[in-house]
């Protein structure tokens, strides 16, 4: 199994005073680990800020309203998604076009899919 890797852009907001350049598009990064935890992805946010979330939670706010402790996803129009992350330090509300997530999943599942050469019968 691979580890997917794909760069996004993506509108972050966060409840935290906010300056003009955080309103603009930031490069963000979506990582899989299969090997690490074939059941989450994880979100590079800027500033090292690192957030993980249910890869199935994130392929259901695809479609529809969905939450699950503290992270919430759902789509916003017919080209974005937004993804809610609450913690201790406040709320970050990040915004993707939804081909992006689309295309970063579907990656995802035909990673987990590949088979281990390695394993023994």
């Amino acid at each position: 199994m691979s580890v997917v890797e794909q760069y996004a852009r993506a509108h972050i907001v966060t409840d935290a005073d906010l300056v003009a350049e955080e309103q603009a598009a930031v490069p963000v990064v979506l990582r899989y680990d299969p090997e690490d935890d074939p059941r989450s992805v994880r979100v590079g946010l800027p500033g090292r800020r690192e957030r993980t979330i249910a890869r199935a939670l994130l392929e259901q706010g695809l479609r529809s309203p969905v939450g699950s402790g503290a992270v919430r996803v759902w789509p916003c129009g017919r080209v974005q998604v937004i993804v809610e992350f609450h913690s201790a330090q406040g709320v970050s509300v990040v915004q993707f076009e939804s081909k992006t997530l689309m295309r970063f999943l579907r990656r995802t599942y035909t990673a987990a899919a590949q088979p281990v050469s390695h394993v023994m019968h």
